[in-house]
């Protein structure tokens, strides 16, 4: 079975080098947010962001246990401010839709935020630069969330972007992601 972590940072490692900028849409328990920092290096920035204060907590305490809290910022604000806070390209970001691990999933990511935020990054990355949006269709907004973001893709410039989509098709609710390169 494929493993989709592995293949997300398969992904942006080549994409990411010391003294890069990276983003992540949904920090979540601070997994990718760390495994980004240490990818960008001492000289490298992350920004991340999630609406829920315990994902920021969480987050932040991983960071300052593994000694990259200074490259990071910490946004405890929804991915769809984007622009409020980010004005400059990003070579690597990352949306992990769904709900926090470990929570009661009453709080989940939802289209009517997560399509304008995708939206928003999308016009802020780099060229040569990705943006990977991990989907899990294992519930109602999960699948909407990406039937919204596959046809929103879909309709983008095959000339200014490559966007692919890694999904086994054999298991329908199994989690899978999208990657969109801006071209140089």
């Amino acid at each position: 079975m494929m493993d989709l972590l592995s293949m997300h940072k398969q992904f942006l490692q080549a994409h990411l080098s010391p003294g890069s900028h990276a983003v992540d849409f949904t920090m979540g328990n601070g997994h990718d947010t760390l495994w980004l920092a240490q990818a960008v290096g001492p000289t490298g920035h992350v920004d991340a962001f999630d609406i829920q204060s315990a994902a920021v907590e969480h987050t932040k305490q991983r960071l300052l246990e593994a000694g990259v809290l200074l490259r990071c910022r910490l946004i405890h604000d929804s991915h769809d401010k984007v622009l409020s806070y980010i004005d400059e390209p990003f070579d690597a970001g990352v949306f992990n839709l769904g709900w926090l691990p470990g929570s009661d999933k009453t709080v989940t990511t939802d289209r009517r935020a997560t399509l304008p935020a995708v939206r928003d990054a999308v016009s802020l990355v780099a060229p040569g630069g990705l943006l990977l949006v991990a989907v899990y269709p294992g519930h109602a907004e999960g699948r909407a969330e990406g039937e919204a973001l596959g046809a929103w893709f879909a309709a983008l410039s095959r000339f200014e972007y490559s966007v692919s989509c890694l999904r086994i098709v054999n298991s329908p609710d199994a989690p899978y992601f999208f990657a969109l390169e801006r071209k140089k």
